[in-house]
């Protein structure tokens, strides 16, 4: 059975959404409509006087800064949903975002003319209409039944080097505006999930997890910003065909090794972390080894 296989079961057993598959933004309309308060109290404070204008447009911000929270909020936590171990988002942002919306509509009605009084009424209603709209933050990390704190974090450890290796390519290939290669990145990207998704099931060797997963994505990372960097500047389909031939090359190489790995197979997994390593340096780029805790 495929690497590839292997994960898209192991998403369904575990309510997962599959790795590489679209992430649909959570709530985007109920987030659009948080907007337009902002914009309705910023337009209708400019014919206010002084003290009422401050108000008006203090509510204005407030309003524009939790519809803001929330959305950031959302997506949070289905990254943190989307994970079967995780760490719960250090911001409480939609709880944030319940204050500061409850204290923009305080602003609101005090600058047409509510006694402070009937602001906070409605300030702690909006509030709390917020909080049974979008849910609070998750409060603990999740962690796996039966699995030592010490376990987790380690686990956590490679999966967030993993995820900020892949953020710095999605940033580097975003530069160029090109929409073909976004997508060919989006394809690595779910290669490179389907591992992790096993290591979070399975860590049983996470230290050779640690190693393969250093050298494929540090000198992945390297790569593409070496690319965007010299492409930006002369669009040559050599250099293209390039480096998409070293993201084929590496993410193949990726898919066929997951599965050695969490047979435990040590020696040949030692191996092939070599050979990529040769394969890497062979395209001038270099990778630092991992450092075993």
């Amino acid at each position: 059975m495929s690497a590839e296989t292997r994960t898209s079961r192991l998403a369904n057993r575990l309510g997962l959404p599959r790795s590489g598959s679209a992430r649909v933004r959570p709530a985007g309309a109920r987030i659009n409509l948080l907007y337009l308060p902002a914009v309705l109290s910023a337009l209708s404070a400019l014919w206010l006087p002084p003290a009422e204008l401050a108000y008006g447009l203090g509510a204005a911000l407030l309003w524009g800064g939790a519809a803001r929270l929330t959305s950031e909020g959302l997506l949070a936590e289905q990254a943190f949903r989307s994970r079967r171990r995780a760490r719960r988002p250090a911001l409480p942002r939609k709880l944030i975002a319940s204050l500061a919306l409850g204290c923009g509509t305080m602003m609101a009605t005090l600058a047409h003319g509510a006694t402070p009084g009937g602001a906070l009424i409605l300030g702690l209603i909006t509030g709390a209409l917020h909080l049974a709209a979008f849910g609070l933050d998750p409060l603990h990390d999740r962690i796996p039944e039966g699995d030592p704190d010490f376990a987790h974090d380690r686990v956590l450890r490679v999966v967030e080097r993993a995820e900020t290796e892949l953020a710095a390519m999605r940033d580097a290939i975003a530069t160029l505006k090109d929409r073909a290669l976004n997508e060919r990145l989006q394809d690595f990207e779910g290669s490179a999930r389907h591992l992790l998704l096993l290591v979070e099931e399975d860590p049983r060797d996470l230290g050779q997890a640690r190693r393969l997963l250093g050298v494929y994505l540090t000198g992945a990372r390297a790569a593409s910003e070496r690319f965007a960097e010299v492409y930006a500047h002369r669009q040559s389909p050599a250099d293209r065909a390039e480096y998409e031939a070293l993201l084929d090359d590496l993410q193949g190489n990726f898919a066929a090794r997951a599965e050695k790995m969490l047979q435990e197979d040590a020696m040949d997994m030692t191996i092939e972390i070599e050979v990529l390593r040769d394969r890497l340096r062979r395209e001038g780029i270099t990778s630092q080894p991992e450092r075993t805790e």
